[in-house]
Order: structure tokens, then sequence, then C-alpha cells
């Protein structure tokens, strides 16, 4: 009987050996031998798409194959995020994600993934510094004038943000209480809503990207205050940073960076790493990364890594300071 349930045991596992023995193993020696594809969980025309679309052309034609962009949006983020995290990991399915990968967890957003244990990631491709702008037709100038005249009319300034839990409603949220502060929250839904009321002087105040505020600015609409990050902004460089004036807490920035299924080999990761980490840096791609009012960053997936963290713990803190939570 013993030799017979033996038997029955070993003629059971011959098809799930032969299935084991076809699969083809994961390597970066023959990575990439047919379409990639880059998931942006946003839809078309923002920041992350335009990155998304940029790196694609440019590893496409680097290694001579196809590079798509798919946007799966939905969800402020989330459906596109976990369509990545639960992906093969096998190197073909790539996320351009955003800094909401690590705020969401912190205002109490529920998720199907988590950002450390089902993704991997690959390089920091920009740097989005938040900028606190009001309308031109305002009478302040810096930042202190500003919050003088919050102080002087408590709850009648306004400020508007991209929506609840987002980093415009974060550092709106901390600004009120580090300056001891009474404005009105206005959410909005995305960017092109919030900056046409900001533009039009239906809100007084925003923390507006760069990347969205930069065309405004320049062309005289809207005025810069005060810029978040641990450094003034290369693009900005005239506007002082939150912390030169007094408020610290506010060195946490935006970011779209490259991410992959956390199963994936660490030889493909290091492999798209080099290529990618390459191209940002590349003086061509640099500058057109530039032209869009990001910073182009490319320091690979080590520093990155170091990056999530911090990020984490930053807007962590940022959002137990500021009292937002998401319902």
């Amino acid at each position: 009987m013993k030799s017979l349930r033996s038997l029955r045991v070993a003629v059971a596992v011959i098809p799930l050996l032969t299935q084991l023995a076809l699969v083809p193993s994961v390597s970066a020696q023959d990575y990439p031998d047919h379409r990639i594809t880059f998931v942006v969980p946003y839809p078309a025309g923002g920041a992350a798409d335009a990155i998304g679309r940029l790196l694609a052309v440019k590893l496409s034609e680097t290694w001579k194959q196809p590079v798509v962009v798919e946007n799966k949006s939905g969800a402020g983020g989330i459906v596109g995020n976990d369509y990545v995290a639960k992906a093969p990991g096998d190197g073909y399915t790539v996320l351009i994600g955003i800094s909401q990968l690590v705020q969401a967890p912190n205002v109490g957003t529920k998720l199907p993934y988590d950002v450390f244990s089902d993704l991997s990631p690959v390089t920091q491709a920009v740097l989005i510094a938040p900028l606190f702008a009001v309308p031109v037709q305002r009478s302040e100038k810096t930042m202190e004038e500003f919050v003088n005249a919050v102080r002087a009319n408590p709850g009648k300034i306004s400020y508007g943000s991209y929506g609840i839990g987002t980093t415009s409603h974060l550092y709106g949220e901390l600004l009120k209480k580090k300056a001891g502060i009474d404005m009105t929250h206005v959410p909005y839904r995305g960017a092109a809503p919030l900056t046409n009321d900001l533009l039009g002087g239906q809100i007084n105040a925003a923390f507006v990207e760069v990347a969205t505020a930069a065309p405004q600015l320049s062309g005289g609409k809207i005025r810069g205050l005060a810029i978040g990050g641990e450094k003034r902004s290369p693009l900005l460089p005239e506007i002082p940073t939150l912390a030169e004036i007094g408020f610290a807490g506010f060195e946490a920035q935006g970011w779209i960076g490259v991410f992959v299924p956390a199963a994936t080999p660490r030889d493909i990761v290091k492999k798209l790493d080099s290529e990618l980490s390459r191209i940002i840096k590349s003086p061509e791609t640099a500058e057109q990364i530039k032209r869009m009012n990001l910073v182009p960053v490319g320091d690979g997936a080590e520093a990155f890594a170091t990056v999530l963290r911090q990020d984490f713990r930053r807007w962590g803190n940022i959002a137990r300071e500021s009292g937002v939570r998401v319902e």
C-alpha cells in the first residue's frame, strides 16, 4: 500500500514539474525581448503622463523594443497603482507613480497594496515643488504680509487645494497650524479648476505645483510668495522656501518616480534603473524636463528607496500635525 501511495504521488507531481520546466526564467540577459507597458495611474495630459511618455519614447529608442503608455486612472491613482502591484514581476509592467503613494497611507486612505512590500522603486524621475501663490490682484507681496492679512480677517480668506488629502491640502492645513491663522479650505477636483479660480480671484491663495503655476507666474497672473522643499527651486530661485521665512516642516516635495512589482528580479530592476537614470540625466532629456517646469533627478533605485522612507515619515508628520484625514 505504501509503495502504491508513493507511486500515485510521483505520478501526480510529474505534470507540475513539466509545467515548471516549460516556464521561461526571467533574466536580465534576455530582457527586454518584447513590449514594455508604462502604466500611468492618472488621465492623459498631466505631469505624470508627460513624463511617462517622454521616458517611454527614449527607452524604446535605446532598447529597440516598443514601450507603450497606458492610462489606468481611478480612485486618485489607486487603480493603476494596484494594477502594477499585482502584475507579474517580469519587468514588462512598469508604474509611473507620484508622491501620493506615500501620502495616501498617512491620511487614512484604505489601499489594496503596500508601497513598500508590493512595489520596488526603480528611479526617481523628477521633483515637483509646491508653490504658495496668490492672484496678482491681491496686494500682498510677501508671505509675512499674507499671514498678517489672514490674521486680521480670520475665516474670511480662502485657500484652494487639488482635493482632500492632496499635497496642497496637507500643506494648507499645516500652514494654518504653523502660522496660527484661520483660512477656509476650498477643495477642487484637480489642478485645472483650482488654477482657473486662483487666476480669477475666486479663491485667495493655494499651494500649486510649480509645473502648473510657472506659465501663470511668467505671465504675471499669479504671484509666488513661498515654496516648499529643502532648498529653493532652480526653476524659481528668487522665491524663498517656507523654512527660510520661519515655517519649518514643509521640506517634503512632490515627485514622479518609476516602480515595478516587488517580485521583479533585482538584475532586471538594476537594468531598468541604469538605463532610465541615464536617460533622465542626459542633457537632452534633462532640458526637456526643465521645459515642463520640473526638476530632473534620476538618482537610481537605492537613493529613491531612501527618499520613499524619508518622505513616508515626513508626510506622516505633516498629516498628524495638520489633522488631515480622508474619511
